[in-house]
């Protein structure tokens, strides 16, 4: 291979392994018309923010259950913007031991568990199967 076209496939390798730069920020900085923060000794803490251009934010938070063994977090809180098509869209929240857990109007839910399903996943509930290596129970 001629150590011109070695040079060249080096210099390719380089500049595509060269980590990319995230883009800046388009247009003036948004300012923050109204921030309140509080944070006690206790852990718990609040929080509520609102931007110029419409975002507000709110949250409430205390020290609760996290994983086994482990302290976390329980939070609520709520925020809301103005989208590109001019509407504003409202988000509920909780976040704690069992994740974060939004809710709003625009925002899609489950379909509700046919009825067979929802009988069966009680039946289960009522009824766990025995330990393995134990006898089986009556009735089954």
């Amino acid at each position: 291979m001629r150590p011109s076209i070695l040079v060249l496939a080096c210099v390719l390798a380089a500049a595509s392994a060269q980590p990319q730069r995230p883009a800046q920020p388009q247009g003036e900085p948004i300012a923050i018309v109204n921030l309140q923060s509080e944070v006690n000794l206790d852990g718990t803490f609040s929080y509520t923010y609102e931007s110029a251009n419409g975002i507000k934010a709110e949250a409430q938070g205390r020290p609760g259950q996290g994983p086994p063994g482990e302290e976390g977090e329980s939070v609520q809180g709520s925020f809301s913007y103005v989208g590109d098509d001019g509407q504003t869209y409202s988000v509920t929240y909780t976040a704690d031991e069992n994740g974060f857990v939004p809710a709003g109007a625009h925002l899609p839910t489950p379909p509700p568990i046919p009825e067979a399903i929802q009988r069966a996943l009680e039946f289960n509930e009522k009824n766990p199967e025995p330990e393995e290596g134990g006898p089986p129970r009556k009735g089954r």
